[in-house]
């Protein structure tokens, strides 16, 4: 969320919360619609959700964390995500994961010190026949190598100081 403007945020994030209260099972489609929104679940989304739904703090944190598509911290610029689905093991994605971990310097949900890269897990992008395959923020690439990898990095940091 932007710190510039937090009683603006803070109604934002009410409105998103509020529109999604009636739903069935409305918990996770709010959770999704706030990361869609803000880029993450922030923390102070927490005691909102909790009382849009009566449920406990613990409750709603407890979901946030045990799936781990949801991210309490805003993401980098980017968001990189290594298909850990067999197919894709099968065909070098252990081998790209280690490699995209040293490269960057950070382990899954982490991002890197610039602010570029936010590197996560994913189980199957529907890409298996051109495995291993990698989402770069919207787009989906196959056969990617180590060398492949460092291209994209340097793509995606060359576009921040360009």
């Amino acid at each position: 969320m932007s710190s510039h403007h937090p009683a603006a945020d803070a109604l934002h994030l009410q409105s998103v919360v509020d529109a999604h209260a009636s739903l069935p099972g409305a918990l996770l489609p709010m959770l999704h619609a706030i990361q869609d929104e803000f880029g993450h679940v922030p923390d102070q989304a927490v005691p909102v959700i909790a009382r849009s739904l009566n449920l406990s703090r613990a409750e709603v944190h407890g979901v946030i964390t045990f799936y781990h598509h949801f991210r309490n911290h805003a993401p980098g610029r980017h968001v990189v995500q290594v298909c850990r689905a067999e197919a894709c093991q099968a065909v070098g994605a252990v081998a790209l994961e280690a490699h995209a971990k040293k490269c960057l310097g950070i382990d899954f949900h982490e991002t890197t010190a610039d602010g570029a890269v936010t590197l996560e897990a994913v189980y199957c992008l529907g890409n298996c026949a051109v495995g291993p395959s990698l989402r770069i923020d919207d787009d989906i690439v196959g056969r990617v190598t180590p060398e492949g990898f460092d291209e994209i990095i340097a793509e995606l940091r060359a576009e921040v100081t360009a």
